[in-house]
């Protein structure tokens, strides 16, 4: 028996289940941004959803028709498109990172951790409000330790008075 011509993993299912097992997890990825899977299928994920980014980067009407096809649902496919693909023009591949995690404790498989390399919650919005901020942290006089009272909490306010009774 030879392997010429077959690529991929069979994950132990037949096509369409495992077809509907990787649109799925690609689907959650899109979703949360990090999921945790078995190693195999984790692999097979990274290499289907790197090509569905790449054609998501493109964001033509034709791209954005596969990109639908290759997901579950419509909402996730046009946050991949809209939000996901504009963040990760920076780079022309290798936009998910696969981290072996630990032994899963039933069977003993490897699990491992799928994420986004670059982190997508920093947008554009968020890095300018970091710089506002420093500016205004920036003009605010300095107050020195001399002069900041140490504040007491209730506890040791408590601890105070207790002692003071007990004298």
């Amino acid at each position: 028996m030879h392997r010429h011509g077959y690529k991929g993993r069979k994950l132990h299912r037949e096509k369409d289940q495992r077809q509907a097992l990787i649109k799925g997890l690609a689907d959650s990825l899109i979703q949360y941004e990090t999921i945790e899977t078995t190693l195999p299928k984790a692999k097979e994920v990274v290499t289907y959803l790197e090509k569905l980014i790449t054609k998501a980067k493109v964001g033509d009407l034709h791209n954005r028709r596969q990109v639908i096809q290759g997901l579950q649902t419509l909402t996730n496919a046009h946050k991949l498109v809209d939000d996901i693909a504009p963040k990760l023009k920076g780079r022309t591949s290798g936009h998910l990172r696969i981290a072996k995690t630990e032994l899963r404790r039933g069977d003993n498989a490897q699990l491992a951790r799928i994420s986004f390399v670059d982190d997508l919650k920093s947008a554009p919005v968020a890095q300018a409000a970091k710089v506002e901020k420093a500016e205004t942290s920036a003009n605010k006089p300095k107050v020195s330790a001399k002069k900041a009272a140490p504040k007491t909490t209730t506890r040791a306010k408590v601890a105070v008075k207790k002692t003071k009774e007990v004298k």
